[in-house]
């Protein structure tokens, strides 16, 4: 049996990463520190369904506990390594720069430090679409220039690019760094614009809509994004290749649809799956964002043959979909409340905060 160490393994991704890898006969072992930077009883119940399979295990701490991801790396000796535990949000990172400072950079040195000192087959850690900043060349190519981050939760990930490649190359560990571009999808983030629209139309109130409608962003659904991490965990980088890098075995790979989207048909995705109008509240540009994004995937293409093409409609209408099985739509308003007695096929606890496995 294969074995895996997946890092953010409650998050997002993780959680449907995970789901992947346990049908594929991995075996995973898992690390989240179930931070409240968004409701944790989310967390939870993604957590409580991957515990449900006997090939799962999981550490409930945060990465950036000094040696404790290389005691996981001795014990579970991995062979397969994907970090995604992060302190996520643009916005977030300018009002708590710190957090980004300890999650991403530290946690990140941790993790290195780690694989150093118990060597794994392929180790690959998320980027994201943010470091291209300001770059008006669209659309973007992984050789482009990331030199000016826009915020600091950009700044910290071009930081563990760089980190990245200094340990590949002076250990020798094959490292791919991928490059997010706005996952969405099922059991999705709630500060997410997706999830922020669905609520809202849901409950009849104004969504904010930055830049008044004037953004496009390159929706990955989250289904694309795994089979991707999935064909690349396969393709290690190779050394000394120029193509990627001169000195060490690694290299970046965008992920993201390559098909931008204006934020108005997301929004207008949005009223055809719930079948109610958006009422527009038009803001200017928020500090730290970017007009754009737009992913060049033809190395993703050439390494795993894969190219993300979720049709915004459809991704956007199977997010809308889960939205409404699991929460109760007159509690909308808050996002908090279960609708019915199985989620995902598990049933609630008798506090209702976490499912058990039937």
């Amino acid at each position: 049996m294969r074995r895996a160490l997946v890092t953010g393994c409650s998050g997002f991704i993780g959680f449907h990463l995970c789901r992947r890898l346990l049908a594929d006969g991995f075996e995973v072992a898992g690390i989240d520190n179930l931070s409240d930077y968004y409701d944790p009883d989310l967390k939870l119940r993604r957590q409580a369904m991957l515990q449900a399979d006997p090939g799962f295990s999981v550490v409930n701490a945060s990465i950036e506990t000094p040696g404790l991801l290389e005691r996981m790396f001795r014990d579970h000796q991995p062979e397969i390594v994907v970090h995604l535990a992060a302190q996520a949000g643009v916005r977030h990172s300018i009002d708590q720069p710190r957090a980004y400072l300890s999650g991403n950079i530290a946690g990140t040195f941790e993790l290195l430090e780690a694989a150093r000192a118990v060597p794994p087959r392929h180790m690959l850690l998320a980027s994201t679409s943010s470091v291209y900043g300001p770059n008006d060349r669209m659309p973007w190519r992984e050789t482009d220039r990331t030199d000016h981050p826009m915020s600091f939760y950009a700044a910290t990930k071009k930081a563990t690019e760089a980190m990245a490649h200094a340990y590949a190359h002076l250990y020798r560990l094959p490292v791919t760094m991928f490059r997010f571009f706005t996952v969405y999808g099922p059991w999705g983030r709630p500060d997410m614009a997706l999830f922020k629209f669905t609520r809202a139309i849901l409950s009849g109130e104004p969504i904010d809509v930055y830049n008044r409608g004037d953004m496009q962003r390159d929706f990955t659904h989250v289904d694309d994004l795994v089979a991707a991490i999935r064909g690349l965990i396969d393709t290690p980088p190779p050394e000394g290749d120029e193509d990627v890098s001169p000195v060490a075995p690694w290299r970046v790979v965008n992920i993201g649809n390559s098909h931008p989207v204006m934020l108005g048909e997301l929004i207008a995705a949005v009223e055809r799956a719930t079948g109610r109008p958006a009422i527009r509240r038009l803001l200017p540009m928020q500090p730290g964002d970017v007009p754009a994004t737009w992913a060049d995937n033809s190395t993703l293409r050439r390494l795993t043959g894969l190219s993300p093409n979720t049709e915004i409609r459809k991704g956007v209408q199977d997010f809308v979909d889960w939205y409404l099985r699991y929460y109760d739509p007159n509690a909308a308003r808050t996002g908090l409340c279960c609708t019915k007695e199985l989620v995902a096929g598990f049933p609630l606890s008798p506090d209702r905060s976490i499912p058990r496995p039937l």
